[in-house]
């Protein structure tokens, strides 16, 4: 366990700074195969995780590593190609390191994507789903240890984790560009592999849409630091089927590469709202 480290945070947030003269309102996190929305960016400024101070460093198949600045439909972003997953290694401390940056930059909001497992029999791959509520079954707590009460209190309410009022104007993008969402709940998971099929069932029953290995503990630290967050889920396999094929990677890279234009659709005309 480590506690927060709100020295190397201001390190870093003095670091990129000093090297840019953006002031982002929003940030995006990228998902496994949602990279897409890298393309949309009017790009002033890009970071390879390797070069920013205490930045972690990405190991994962279909995620960048890069921290990216510039416009997306008018608004000042701050974009992380490329997350930080637990199952890597990672303490969550250092999971969550980007959200307290993104803060100390000065962003309000951060829009939160990935690529998920659907337990829901009404959902199919390639669909999407806005997350209006998480279950954290990770085994660590991203909160655990000593609070410092001056970026966030001891105990966070999370009545409302995925912010409602976000929530209704993405629907509202989504009817008139004519793309079918869904709405529902996300469950985190340690991971790296993926569920049983008894597990996919158990999820289930306890209330899960989706589920994946991201997400939860960036959106409790957002909601620490007094931030809103809004987050989508590309369905990327059926967890819960009839036949007895192996879920892979790759698979779930290239549903999510396929799906990905619909949702930077989404959060690309999002933006423009808030």
């Amino acid at each position: 366990m480590q506690n927060i480290d709100i020295k190397k945070v201001k390190e870093t947030a003095n670091y990129l700074k000093s090297k840019t003269n953006s002031k982002p309102q929003v940030g995006i996190i990228l998902g496994s195969g949602l990279g897409g929305l890298v393309d949309e960016i009017e790009l002033t400024h890009s970071f390879s995780y390797h070069d920013i101070p205490n930045f972690p460093v990405s190991t994962v198949k279909g995620h960048g590593g890069k921290l990216l600045f510039g416009k997306l439909n008018g608004k000042e972003v701050v974009m992380l190609s490329g997350r930080f997953h637990y199952y890597e290694g990672y303490t969550m401390q250092e999971v969550t390191f980007p959200v307290r940056v993104m803060k100390a930059l000065g962003v309000e909001l951060l829009m939160v994507s990935n690529a998920a497992g659907a337990m829901n029999p009404s959902f199919r791959v390639g669909d999407l789903m806005i997350i209006n509520d998480h279950i954290n079954l990770f085994p660590e707590h991203p909160l655990r240890g000593k609070n410092d009460d001056t970026i966030g209190p001891r105990f966070p309410d999370m009545t409302e984790p995925y912010n409602l009022e976000i929530i209704q104007k993405a629907k509202s993008i989504a009817q008139q560009l004519n793309i079918p969402v869904h709405e529902g709940t996300y469950i985190g998971l340690q991971g790296p592999t993926f569920e049983t099929k008894a597990e996919y069932h158990w999820l289930r029953v306890i209330g899960g849409d989706t589920v994946g290995m991201s997400t939860v503990p960036e959106a409790i630290v957002a909601i620490h630091s007094g931030m809103k967050v809004f987050g989508m889920s590309v369905i990327t396999d059926i967890g819960i089927r009839e036949d007895m094929n192996a879920i892979t990677h790759e698979e779930v890279l290239e549903a999510a590469n396929l799906a990905a234009p619909k949702m930077a659709k989404i959060f690309k005309e999002l933006l423009a709202k808030i």
